[in-house]
């Protein structure tokens, strides 16, 4: 006889049932040395700080390693996910997938325990729209890179732009793509380079190199690595690690996603929630220390937020706020600094970007006394139609030094001073500098002044690239068309005679030579010349009544 069908009761894991690790209460004021150690001594993963806030014992171990083991752990709360403990499976590994370090599971109104990040996040197939995205040849490149790691021993992933900018709607296609090799990432490069016929440049001490296509598009081959600082602001000592562990050490969650290589398939890794920051269009570090390890990402947060139109999340702000308030940061030096900004001018929105950063306080990096007012913030923002300006005629400006112009115009000597130091600038860069700012105001007025075109177009053709950029972009609606007409006039004013010519008419060889072409400079620029005979007729006359002719 048949047995009727046996009705088993349905399980639905909880929140509780996925606690594996513990959570002890600090106050708030307790500095982060002591709140690691209680956590240590616990062996509890999270700190509560007060009532619904939250720290990571790791957070408060980094703090100590930076040397900042006296700031309160207050300090250092993240935004963990708190949920209660009958909340089902799925609600917390949606929080664990979005990129949460933890969730915090609640019993009534006090922790039962955490949920660490250690469920793997689910693997997305990147193919279909890496195809739509990359043209043929990249996406043939990523899959030979795939391959030959695979063969060597390895495991190659591609990473940072190419995979971020996937999941925006309008991105630029990237000229270059960047590689990380589980395992000899050297190897891989060289077997490359031999396959596609490119120029490698190794970089031995880094574990990286670089491959060189014909086509003038270069792919990064770079070993999995993680970082560890020995103080704020100081370089990493880096050392060979897994994938996850290469990802949890970059500066943002969206530009800590990978795709792996090896299965055809383009499989996406995202273990920190970068796909869903993407979708939010924000920037979100991965501690909050991030910017007190290398406070240039400071700047690489303007960079990014003006190019893709995102914005650093809340949390992520307070974590700036607090890099800022530590700094002057001794060990950053002035060529990481430097090289920062030459990237955002390079790059697409450098306005945007410059002026956000003089809004958020981030030119304390140079000096904590520095504060930006409304006046030089307009001008950072104005800065690249100035610096394109004067590419259209012919002026050499190095655009760190109007920066630094921008910056140091309003503030004390003693402030302004120590900002440019901080920048690196010494010589002939910080002579352009002062002398800018020196002669804009009888520069403003020697321009737009009546008389002779010789003297406007002297103070003019004096003054330099730097010093003719800050005119125009402190005054450039009053002065521009003064400035281009008289750079205009001094391009067509050279005199027909070169200095041979002038020493076969008689003109005695050194200083003189010189001082007889800038004298038939100005009388063309006057209209007291107008052809080549004339400054032959003017040379003579010069050479007989001397400089009075002049």
């Amino acid at each position: 006889m048949a047995r009727r069908a046996h009705v088993y009761p349905q399980v639905a894991a909880t929140a509780a049932d996925l606690v594996d690790g513990s959570v002890v209460g600090v106050p708030p004021a307790l500095a982060a040395r002591d709140a690691a150690r209680l956590a240590r001594r616990r062996n509890a993963d999270v700190v509560a700080v007060g009532r619904g806030a939250y720290a990571l014992r790791e957070d408060a171990a980094r703090a100590e390693a930076l040397g900042l083991g006296d700031l309160a752990v207050r300090r250092l709360i993240r935004p963990l996910p708190v949920v209660p403990a009958r909340e089902r499976e799925v609600a917390v590994r949606r929080r664990l997938a979005a990129g949460a370090p933890g969730v915090v599971v609640m019993q009534g109104r006090a922790p039962l325990g955490v949920v660490r990040r250690s469920i793997a996040p689910a693997v997305v197939s990147m193919r279909p729209r890496l195809e739509r995205w990359l043209d043929a040849d990249s996406l043939a490149l990523l899959a030979t890179v795939g391959r030959l790691a695979e063969a060597h021993g390895a495991r190659a992933y591609a990473v940072g732009g190419v995979v971020r900018d996937a999941w925006l709607p309008r991105a630029r296609v990237p000229r270059d793509l960047d590689v990380v090799v589980e395992g000899d990432a050297l190897i891989v490069a060289r077997a490359l380079a031999e396959a596609v016929r490119g120029t490698l440049i190794e970089h031995a001490r880094f574990l990286t190199a670089s491959v060189a296509l014909r086509d003038g598009r270069s792919i990064d081959v770079v070993t999995a690595r993680s970082e560890r600082y020995g103080g704020a602001g100081s370089l990493p000592r880096v050392m060979p690690a897994g994938m996850g562990e290469d990802l949890r050490r970059r500066d943002f969650a969206v530009n800590a996603m990978a795709v792996e290589l090896a299965s055809g398939s383009f499989g996406l890794l995202d273990p920190l929630g970068g796909r869903d920051d993407v979708d939010r269009r924000r920037l979100r570090v991965l501690h909050p220390l991030s910017f007190v390890e290398d406070p240039t990402r400071i700047f690489r947060a303007a960079r990014y937020a003006a190019r893709l139109d995102f914005a650093l999340d809340a949390w992520s702000a307070r974590c700036r706020a607090l890099a800022l308030e530590l700094a002057p940061y001794g060990e950053l030096s002035p060529a990481r600094l430097v090289a920062e900004l030459e990237l955002i001018l390079a790059d697409a929105e450098p306005g945007r970007a410059l002026a956000a950063l003089a809004r958020a306080g981030a030119f304390r990096l140079l000096d904590p006394r520095y504060r930006a007012t409304r006046a030089g913030i307009a001008r950072l923002a104005a800065m690249p139609a100035t610096l394109a300006w004067a590419r259209t005629q012919g002026l050499a400006v190095e655009g760190v030094e109007l920066i630094a112009t921008t910056l140091t115009a309003e503030a004390p000597r003693e402030i302004a001073g120590a900002m440019v130091r901080r920048l690196g600038l010494t010589g002939a860069p910080l002579d352009r500098v002062r002398d800018a700012l020196a002669r804009a105001p009888a520069l403003r007025e020697r321009v737009r002044a009546p008389g002779p075109t010789s003297a406007a177009a002297r103070a003019v053709r004096e003054a330099g690239p730097t010093a003719l950029a800050w005119l125009d972009l402190t005054n450039g609606a009053s002065t521009r068309p003064a400035v281009e007409r008289l750079l205009t006039q001094v391009g067509r004013a050279r005199p027909e005679l070169a200095g041979d010519t002038l020493i076969a008419l008689g003109v005695a060889k050194g200083p003189d030579v010189a001082r007889v072409l800038g004298a038939l400079r100005d009388a063309r620029l006057d209209g007291k010349i107008r052809d080549r005979q004339g400054e032959i007729d003017y040379v003579r006359g010069w050479l007989q009544h001397g400089e009075k002719e002049g």
